[in-house]
């Protein structure tokens, strides 16, 4: 059974709105895809596909977080997870200005749980969730 976070993760940061510090501009962000890296650019990593105001951005996150976050915790990244994962990065990118004109972000082992960690916090308390 999946923990519950994972049933309404779509709903968090799968389609959101974000504020780019550069521009103070609205980007709506929206989650496409999700593609094992190793079948399309031979990479050990997960590919996440967003739609960021309509242009493809990419945040591929690394196969050996999957263990690595197994090993700490006993439990599995879902694809759901992995999607609210990438999500939260790319929310926090843009609202750190390191975001726009990016095509692909590519995370470490580390960063990646990192982001889990606060991507599964943010979703357990819905109103400080997005803009």
């Amino acid at each position: 059974m999946e923990p519950a976070f994972a049933i309404v993760s779509l709903a968090v940061f799968g389609d959101f709105t974000v504020t780019d510090r550069w521009t103070k501009k609205q980007v709506h962000c929206i989650y496409q895809a999700l593609i094992v890296a190793i079948a399309t650019r031979h990479a050990d990593a997960v590919d996440i596909k967003f739609l960021v105001d309509g242009k493809t951005v990419w945040v591929a996150l690394p196969h050996p977080a999957w263990v690595e976050y197994k090993k700490r915790t006993g439990k599995s990244i879902t694809d759901s997870l992995a999607v609210e994962i990438a999500g939260y990065y790319l929310q926090t990118a843009l609202q750190s200005g390191e975001g726009l004109g990016c095509e692909m972000y590519s995370l470490t082992i580390e960063e990646t749980l990192t982001h889990l960690d606060a991507a599964v916090s943010a979703m357990q308390e819905p109103a400080s969730v997005s803009e």
